[in-house]
């Protein structure tokens, strides 16, 4: 990257500096004490380092300092320039061409990291339970979890995807007793959920079990009233097994529908049915982590970091939700992952510690475990609030896709912060205008493609039918693609910098979104370069009568086209048409 060039550079001279005593009474530099920096001038150049923090090592003033380093600095076609205690640096035309070189030379590759530290991670996410269908918050997490599962891929890690699926609880139970109602009333049966809202809570009355109600009674024609009359157990088991399936597959379709791929469906029930729920409780009760107080069985948390213990086992022998939880991430580590990622809901936030705490109980390193903690989506539309409820009417992540798109929906979610509350204006999604950040990304895309088709297509004059050649044949253009060299774009350097400098950029920001697992930085990436190169494409012809001239804005062109495909399709799912 350009700016690790530069930071080498400033430091390789330093250490030249101190050995020749050219900096005061500074004796030794410690490598990576200078950041470099993007000055907010762009005159200044293209990067700056301060170098006034090492005037209380070197006794005299920043200035001082900034030109003794630059006496020895190899300059090669690079500007350095010193203003105050800044060394400015702007990148000379070498390191500018060949960094368009290196994305012909490269490709689907340009932006992935070399020689970094790869691992096994295991990342869940959505991981909702099978009692309806996805809201709008499912689908943040869907889409981030999606665009942070191919961002580490590219990264060079080894991805897993999970779905921990929350089928084991009293949820279940409320789902084949809803779904009882609404068998009966499709019956004929007078009957409906009841009013009171305490008792209400207990039922999931929403209008997405009427089909699966009517799918039932499909598959079990001989079903009749006098079947729930009582509901025996074994009918409620069926019930709640047929709605669990029926919901499950609705899920898992709606997440093919949103490009969202999980390499696995993890059951919680097969967890409990496999015996290492009680395992881990075993375990912990042998090492003295457990202790009894009122009946229920009391993990220690709060000795490994938790701000108090938590319960794991209920008086009634029952588990809580954590019990379930310790044994699911014990279970990740022993199938040899060697990272944890958890996308949860910020209401989640008291939940890691005890989870951590477990991990560190069981023998294993709790650092292994990464919470990312997200705030939800508040969906507006025509500048209201629209409120959502599972039990009531509800805005359904399908919904949503159905009304703008899956393209608009992923860039949408993956768009702000995980830690920032997502407003999601439903009707600036759906403009075909600036305004609309997927519109104006994929614009930039299909407009880079079509000055490529402009290059090798004749002109037609509309009044006289004269027919013009076209300004590149077909063979020429694949000539320069597939054999460009760094000089080819001289030409265009100076009224280039500013692209070729934003493209560079994607490099550090696939380094940086990847080690932060910060995925709307590669959104705002994207937005940039093609505001980048909306401006460049105003302000300079690319198709004209300087053939050379003409190449070497064309291999930018491509440049710009490889990028944003390349963001668009391989690390944020969201297509990039050729054409709009």
């Amino acid at each position: 990257m350009i700016k690790d060039y530069f930071i080498n550079e400033i430091e390789k001279a330093i250490e030249k500096a101190v050995k020749d005593n050219k900096l005061g009474a500074m004796s030794v530099y410690e490598k990576g004490t200078l950041k470099p920096e993007r000055p907010k001038n762009v005159d200044f150049g293209d990067y700056a380092v301060n170098v006034s923090q090492l005037a209380r090592f070197a006794k005299i003033a920043p200035p001082q300092i900034a030109n003794a380093i630059l006496e020895y600095i190899e300059k090669d076609d690079n500007e350095y320039t010193v203003i105050g205690g800044f060394i400015n640096f702007k990148a000379g035309k070498k390191i500018l061409s060949n960094l368009v070189e290196e994305i012909f030379t490269v490709k689907k590759k340009f932006g992935k990291p070399e020689n970094v530290e790869t691992e096994k991670i295991i990342l869940e996410y959505v991981s909702a339970n099978p009692t309806g269908p996805f809201h709008i918050g499912h689908g943040r997490w869907a889409a981030m979890g999606s665009v942070l599962a191919n961002l580490l891929k590219f990264y060079g890690h080894d991805v897993y995807q999970e779905f921990y699926i929350n089928d084991a609880g009293s949820q279940i139970q409320k789902l084949g007793n809803s779904l009882a109602i609404r068998i009966r009333k499709e019956l004929g049966e007078d009957v409906d959920f009841p009013t009171d809202e305490t008792e209400r809570k207990n039922y999931y009355p929403g209008d997405y079990l009427i089909p699966v109600a009517k799918e039932y009674l499909k598959t079990y024609p001989d079903t009749n009233l006098s079947t729930f009359k009582p509901l025996n157990p074994s009918t409620l088991n069926k019930l709640c097994d047929f709605a669990k399936e029926y919901e499950e597959k609705v899920q898992r379709d709606l997440l093919d529908k949103f490009k969202v791929h999980f390499d696995n469906f993890y059951s919680e029930l097969s967890l409990h049915k496999s015996g290492k729920v009680e395992e881990c409780v075993n375990k912990l009760k042998a090492s003295g982590k457990i202790y009894k107080k009122d009946g229920a069985d009391w993990f220690k948390s709060s000795d490994y970091g938790d701000d108090q213990d938590r319960v794991i086992k209920k008086a009634d022998g029952s588990n809580t939700y954590l019990t379930a939880d310790i044994a699911y991430h014990i279970d990740k580590l022993e199938r040899g992952f060697d990272r944890m990622i958890n996308i949860w809901g910020a209401d989640h936030h008291g939940y890691v510690a005890r989870v951590k705490a477990s991990i560190e109980a069981l023998g294993y390193d709790p650092n292994k475990l990464e919470v990312l903690l997200g705030q939800l989506v508040n969906l507006v539309v025509d500048g209201n609030e629209v409120r959502m409820g599972k039990r009531k009417n509800m805005v359904t992540l399908e919904d949503l896709i159905d009304e703008v798109g899956v393209d608009a929906t992923r860039f949408w979610m993956s768009m702000r912060n995980i830690d920032t509350t997502l407003d999601f204006d439903i009707e600036l999604a759906k403009k075909n205008s600036d305004e609309n950040p997927v519109f104006y990304v994929q614009y930039a895309h299909a407009r880079a493609c079509s000055i490529l088709r402009n290059v090798i297509a004749e002109k037609i004059n509309t009044e006289t039918g004269e027919k013009s050649p076209a300004p590149m044949c077909e063979n020429e253009l694949k000539e320069l693609i597939s054999g460009f060299k760094s000089e080819m774009v001289l030409p265009a350097i100076d009224t280039a910098r500013q692209l070729i400098l934003k493209l560079e950029e994607y490099k550090s920001v696939i380094k940086n979104s990847a080690e932060t697992r910060q995925v709307y930085t590669i959104c705002r990436y994207v937005q940039e370069l093609a505001s980048e190169f909306h401006s460049f494409y105003n302000a300079n012809r690319v198709i004209s009568d300087d053939k050379e001239m003409m190449k070497a804005r064309i291999s930018l062109v491509w440049c710009v086209k490889t990028v944003l495909h390349n963001a668009l399709e391989d690390i944020l799912a969201v297509s990039a048409p050729e054409r709009m």
